[in-house]
Order: structure tokens, then sequence, then C-alpha cells
């Protein structure tokens, strides 16, 4: 297995070299932006679980992966369809207006159900989401978005579909498709599409979807119902902060299936602790026990009740032990903007901006062919 492995990682190495090596625009891409000077907060680090894989591997692995976010930044045609939004309105909120905040975040908040067919098979996943873009733009998890990359894997001419559902029980309202979600992540976690119930540290486990239409074609609104977001650094100060998480918690959906009735959840809850993946930034914190840690959950929003904004993405469950069986953890959003900028060269809401399915069109041709590859892997070597 570790042989395999090696080999796929070699050959996709191959092809994020081919990718770079064609495109050379970034650099001067790069030169129109300033740096940006953040404020050092020390927090505790997250350990990684262990593995038995030969150090050389491990080496050769990390190497490659290091290399996977250079594509888009190399890559000419992403960079100049991201340019050329970068002047146009983001449309992202700046406040929930007169809206009571839990009336917002529920509107806000999707449910993410994806079918993969085959003949041989079904596989669904099911996710939590919410707008943070009038334009239709839903956060949500990787690891719930991963199926969208599918329909670029070459001779795939299998069903597949995420539909968004929203309301209370949820009803499918939307179809969306891939915006961005983090090669990073998809390279370093392909395993994790053919796991019942995937387990990890979250990082870089972010996607961007978008409303592409309606399910029964009836015409889209003008305005999506958006949340703001919040993407400055959090402090030790944010511990013990009240919040507001929420979810589709959907564990009925798993003893049913498809039929079965989702409703949201929304509960007010705490940060825990903050933890780094090495940046001596806040990355992750935990957020104690609510109603909403469940399976499904994934994706939803951790909400500042004091400035009602979003400032975490729900990743994985915390901690049984020292936190509680129902716990979170959540990505921050300033870890969010920081490395969909050291993967696209823009911030989280550059990414945005402009024509997005324009954009969702060329980022999938820049990363899928070698993306969905990995991913096909994975199911055809189950």
């Amino acid at each position: 297995m570790v042989v395999i492995a090696l080999l796929k990682k070699v050959v996709v190495g191959i092809l994020v070299v081919y990718l770079s090596i064609t495109n050379t625009l970034a650099g001067h891409i790069e030169s129109f932006f300033a740096p940006v000077t953040e404020e050092e907060v020390v927090v505790e680090a997250e350990t990684p679980p262990a593995t038995d894989m030969l150090v050389e591997v491990a080496h050769t692995a990390g190497t490659l992966a290091g290399a996977v976010p250079k594509v888009l930044l190399e890559h000419a045609e992403y960079q100049r369809a991201a340019v050329l939004a970068s002047t146009q309105d983001e449309d992202m909120p700046t406040s929930i207006g007169d809206v009571p905040l839990e009336k917002a975040i529920e509107d806000a908040l999707v449910n993410i159900y994806c079918q993969y067919k085959t003949d041989e098979y079904i596989r669904t996943t099911t996710g939590t989401g919410f707008f943070i873009n009038q334009k239709g733009v839903i956060l949500t998890n990787a690891h719930v978005a991963q199926f969208l990359l599918l329909k670029e894997a070459k001779g795939v001419t299998d069903d597949i579909e995420c539909v968004i559902r929203s309301g209370n029980p949820a009803t499918p309202k939307y179809v969306a498709e891939l915006l961005y979600i983090s090669p990073t992540w998809v390279f370093e976690n392909s395993e994790v599409i053919v796991e019942e119930s995937p387990r990890g540290t979250g990082e870089r486990d972010y996607a961007l979807l978008y409303i592409a239409k309606s399910t029964d074609n009836s015409p889209l609104p003008a305005h999506f119902p958006a949340l703001p977001i919040d993407v400055a650094l959090l402090s030790r100060a944010t511990e013990g902060l009240e919040v507001f998480t929420a979810g589709y918690p959907a564990e009925e959906l798993m003893r049913r299936g498809a039929e079965a009735e989702l409703h949201p959840v929304l509960a007010p809850t705490q940060v825990g602790t903050l933890y780094t993946f090495g940046s001596n930034y806040a990355d992750l914190f935990s957020i104690s026990e609510s109603p909403v840690g469940e399976h499904g959950a994934s994706g939803g929003p951790i909400v500042n009740v004091w400035n009602q904004s979003a400032i975490g993405l729900i990743v994985t469950k915390g901690d049984a032990t020292t936190e509680g069986e129902t716990s979170l953890r959540a990505l921050t959003l300033s870890y969010l903007d920081r490395t969909i900028q050291e993967e696209t060269g823009f911030s989280l809401a550059q990414n945005m901006q402009g024509d997005i399915a324009y954009r969702g069109l060329i980022f999938n041709k820049a990363m899928a062919p070698f993306l969905s590859e990995i991913l096909m892997d994975e199911l055809q070597g189950e």
C-alpha cells in the first residue's frame, strides 16, 4: 500500500509540475498586492494523527503537496479572471440589518445533499453550508463538496449532483456547482471519499459552491440571504466568547435515508480552546456541547453574538473525553482567508467577486484534471 500511495503521489506531482511550468503570470499579479501585517497570537498546537508511513514517502508527499497551491498562482487564465473580477463589486453583506440574529442565521443556512450514482451503487453525503455572498455563494467543507469534482473526471458518465435544501424542514431548492475547493485538502485527504465517518484535524477542509439554478427552473432570487463574515484574527480573549452554532444534524437521515426530514438546529454555546496548525495564529477552535453536535452539522457557521458575524466554519466533532460528546471544532475564518490567499493569491472576499459561474469554470479547468483522478482512484480501488 505504501508503494501504491507513493506512485500515485509521484504521478500527481508530475501533473502539478506540468501545470505550474506552463503558466508564469502569478509573479506579476502578486506585485499588485501589499503584504498584510498581522498580530501574532500564540495558541496551543493541534497534534496530528499518528501514521506508520515510511519517512521517505512522507517526505515525497509533503514536497508534492507543497507544490499544489502554486498551480493556481501560476495558472494564467485563472489569475486573469481573478484580476478582472477584483475590480468589481463583491456583493457581500456587512450586517444583518434589522433581522433578528437567529432568523438571519436560519435564513442563510442550507443543507447540502450530494449523490454519486453508478450502475453498481449510490454514494451519498450530507452536510451543512451557509450563504456568505448575496449572489449565492455558499461556504461549506471540502469533504462535503468533493463529489462535484467527479463531474470532471475522465470518462465519467455517472450521475453526480449536489442539491441545496433549505427551510424547516429542508426541501430541495437549488442545484449547486463548485466554485472553489482547497486543492491541498483533496491531495492530502483523498481517502476520505470512501470513508463512512471521516475523521481528521479539519486543516484546509473548506470549499465554496455557487447556486447554478433552481430545482424547478424558476428564476433565482435577486439576492440570497447571506451572513456577514469576520476574517479578523482571534485572540486569547475569544475563549469563553458567546456564540451561536447552527446546522442540519442528520442522524435521522442516516437511520431512515433520503426521505427523512431534516430540521435546522440553532444553539447558543461558547468558544473553548484555540488551536493552531503551526502558524502561531488561531486556526481552529473548540465549541462546547450543543444540540448541533451531530453528524451532518459539518459546514455550519459559528456566529459571534456581539458583532453578529460568522467567525468560524464547523469541520469536525470535538474530543469526546475532554470536550464532550456533542462538542465541535471549527476553522477560524481568518485561517480560511489566509490559506485561500496562499492557494490563489486572492482573499476570500476577492474569490467571490465578478462572474462566479465563469470563475468556477476556470477553476475546474485548472484543477479538476488531476484532482478528480485522485478521487476516482480511491473509489475504484475500494
